[in-house]
């Protein structure tokens, strides 16, 4: 069981914000009911899990899922990086470390290593779950394709099972609709989605033919790859369009965003991050609500043909980082 919104601090925590800053952040997503917090060993070099391990300490650890990652280069090693026993093995405990617990909720493979025997990463994950150091596995921005192997395997060896998925899902970015979203709920997973607001494209914060405003992500260096490509003005002037729908709900856009990937059932949590406290208590009120028929159809009709729906857009890659 996970809140319906999750805390993530990917380029917030020990990078965008300081630690003050984060942990407001945090107070305010526990004052507002989240228990779900996700981070990955990769963020901010490492710092993020450190600066989310102290932001949480002194809360009672049986109130909060705690999820983490790994995949991405922690070092400069060619061991530091991917989905092998050995990196696997030392990431979850500098993980668990850096956090201050015992143990993670959800561990996830943040990418899929084409260069590491599915089976090895599979058997690794049931080892730590077997060893009390995880609870659950998932997988972050694999394919359907990928998904149903690493099922397959599992069934196969008797290994312990993924139980979710975490791919970015948004009105914009819908590319697991058509393949994953059918195969996990066929299988039994759930999406755990990231950047419900399109790194805050869907704010309407952006605005066509104009820069983006100073501090924003479009402007970390970290962040801004993912965002460049929906800072296109014929995306933006659609969104700006998005305002009246909002309005004529009550809501503000960022709230009609999470909604929005909320109505899918197989989505169980929308991960939410922050740079201000204000932010977390606007974004948690997405939660419960109920759009119609009608909204998702109006909100079709004007977004049109800037909406990514090609599930070959779902990449990891080639080799190792």
């Amino acid at each position: 069981m996970v809140s319906e919104i999750s805390y993530g601090n990917w380029i917030t925590h020990g990078s965008q914000v300081e630690e003050d800053a984060a942990r407001e952040c945090v107070k305010a997503a526990l004052d507002e009911g989240i228990t779900t917090f996700d981070t990955a060993d990769v963020y901010a070099g490492t710092r993020a899990e450190e600066v989310l391990g102290r932001a949480l300490k002194g809360v009672r650890r049986e109130s909060l899922e705690i999820f983490t990652k790994v995949y991405w280069p922690t070092g400069p090693g060619r061991n530091d990086r991917g989905l092998s026993r050995k990196h696997i093995t030392e990431s979850i405990h500098g993980s668990l470390r850096r956090l201050g617990t015992d143990y993670v909720d959800l561990y996830q493979a943040h990418r899929f290593d084409h260069e590491t025997p599915l089976e090895e990463t599979l058997k690794t994950f049931d080892d730590l779950v077997r060893q009390g150091k995880v609870l659950y596995v998932g997988v972050s921005e694999w394919t359907a394709g990928q998904i149903a192997d690493a099922l397959k395997i599992a069934d196969q060896l008797g290994l312990d099972r993924l139980v979710s998925n975490q791919p970015q899902y948004s009105m914009l970015w819908r590319v697991i609709e058509s393949e994953v979203v059918p195969l996990c709920e066929k299988e039994g997973l759930g999406q755990i989605v990231w950047s419900p607001i399109a790194q805050g494209v869907l704010t309407g914060k952006y605005l066509p033919g104009q820069p983006p405003p100073a501090g924003s992500r479009a402007t970390d260096p970290q962040g801004s790859g993912f965002i460049q490509r929906m800072l296109e003005d014929d995306v933006l002037t659609r969104v700006q369009e998005l305002k009246p729908v909002a309005a004529d709900l009550g809501l503000s856009m960022a709230q009609l965003a999470v909604a929005w990937v909320l109505q899918n059932p197989n989505v169980s949590s929308a991960i939410v991050g922050a740079t201000r406290p204000e932010q977390v208590r606007d974004n948690v009120k997405a939660a419960g609500v109920k759009l119609d028929a009608d909204v998702l159809s109006r909100i079709d009709d004007v977004l049109g043909p800037v909406v990514q729906r090609d599930p070959s857009l779902t990449v990891s890659p080639p080799s190792r980082p």
